[in-house]
């Protein structure tokens, strides 16, 4: 009989892509597994692109809201399934409540938010033994203190058969395949402490753009007013895409650039999960627990003495870890890309 496992997913866009870790060890350890996930509505379209995941079950709840009647209800959907176990990524007590109300047999997570009725395969976390996240997932697939086979499985998310018509959905867009394309991923929804200046930005896609570049501005319709500033510093010469894709439809618009400069987000990992060239800008975060998983990708950051702060916003309020970290760096990264 084939095991039916059930993922609880993390509610972060990049930390659903680094969950992808996880899917890929449980079939390289069991390959006939069913893996089903439990997914928040803003990841679901993520999972449709992991072709480890059988179904993605969308969470009805609110977030920092507890609704039990919401838990009853999905409990009852979720005993219907006769799951063998769940894997309960995030730490929160809420996450742990449907398993349980379900009766699924065995119920693995790490401790978190003494829910320690709710769970019945604990695990201890020692954050020095597993210091990045797709460890701290991937340990979860595995028995007690066992090792994590290497290399570690990296995020690989799928491509549609036609991206460019993904790109062309509402109008032509500026593409040629011949052109190098440069994407920016120019928003971060954690707050300033984590967006670059959107007139270091602006400069180098006025550098890539003389250099005979196309520039494309990513992101979400939150990032427009940014976009709208990096549009007036490059004279309208960049293309910008914020607010005009669903999250699927980014994976294939990526797909098609030579490279991507990205803030430290969720769409940062989307672009290392497609293999993409990648330059990571970290400020107040860092790369030790959640960097981006490619050979391809850099991470380029400072070495204050407030780094990392894991802040919104600057304490200091100087951003000194943002404005230090000078476009005339990141073009010397992007110059050694083998772009032929």
């Amino acid at each position: 009989m084939n095991k039916k496992i059930l993922i609880i997913g993390p509610a972060w866009i990049g930390d659903m892509v680094m969950a992808q870790s996880l899917f890929l060890l449980l079939k390289q350890r069991l390959p006939s597994a069913h893996l089903d996930v439990l997914a928040p509505a803003r990841t679901m379209g993520l999972l449709s692109r992991m072709p480890e995941v059988r179904q993605a079950i969308e969470a009805p709840f609110l977030h920092l809201k507890f609704e039990f009647w919401k838990h009853y209800s999905l409990a009852k959907q979720l005993r219907q399934q006769n799951y063998d176990q769940v894997i309960i990524l995030p730490n929160s007590f809420k996450s742990a409540i449907s398993p349980w109300l379900a009766g699924i047999k065995t119920r693995t997570g790490w401790l978190g938010e003494s829910r320690y009725f709710a769970l019945n395969d604990i695990r201890h976390l020692n954050k020095s033994q597993y210091p990045m996240m797709i460890e701290r997932f991937m340990a979860l697939g595995l028995a007690p203190n066992q090792p994590i086979p290497k290399p570690y499985p990296y995020p690989q998310l799928s491509i549609s058969p036609n991206p460019i018509k993904t790109l062309h959905k509402n109008k032509s867009r500026l593409f040629a395949p011949n052109t190098p394309i440069l994407a920016m991923c120019i928003g971060a929804e954690f707050g300033p402490a984590k967006r670059w200046p959107a007139a270091y930005f602006a400069e180098v896609a006025n550098h890539q753009i003389k250099s005979g570049w196309h520039v494309w501005l990513i992101g979400s319709i939150k990032d427009s007013p940014i976009a709208c500033e990096i549009m007036q510093l490059t004279h309208q010469h960049c293309e910008d895409l914020t607010g005009q894709y669903e999250l699927t439809e980014i994976i294939d618009v990526l797909a098609l650039t030579t490279g991507v400069l990205t803030n430290d987000t969720g769409l940062m990992h989307i672009a290392a999960a497609i293999n993409k060239p990648t330059i990571v800008l970290y400020g107040s975060t860092s790369p030790v627990f959640t960097p981006p998983l490619s050979p391809k990708a850099i991470s380029l950051k400072l070495n204050l003495p407030c780094q990392p702060c894991f802040k919104r916003e600057c304490r200091f309020e100087h951003y000194r870890c943002l404005t230090e970290l000078t476009p005339s760096r990141i073009l010397s990264t992007i110059s050694e890309w083998n772009i032929t």
